[in-house]
């Protein structure tokens, strides 16, 4: 049975680029109802590659970067974007 979907920590601290690049595609890909498995094999990738990358463990090739973007339908840009902070209310 497949693990439930989670969005990631919206109060993570996001201090490098390569954070940020994982952050998005974790929420990207879970906004879209994604496994990682499922993102992976759009993007003809392993599943532990995606998970190494949302988890901001591995130094990503821009060719991946751009497998990634292409499988989530997304201007690979948007995977760069810092996210905007939620406050408690649900405004940014």
């Amino acid at each position: 049975m497949p693990a439930p979907l989670r969005s990631p920590n919206p109060s993570a601290s996001l201090t490098t680029l390569r954070e940020i690049l994982g952050y998005n595609v974790r929420a990207f890909r879970v906004a879209q109802k994604m496994s990682q498995e499922q993102l992976g094999f759009a993007a003809h990738l392993d599943r532990t590659f995606v998970s190494q990358v949302e988890r901001a463990r591995v130094n990503i090739s821009v060719d991946n970067i751009e497998k990634l973007a292409k499988a989530l339908e997304l201007d690979p840009a948007m995977l760069f974007k810092r996210p905007t902070l939620v406050d408690q209310t649900g405004r940014p």
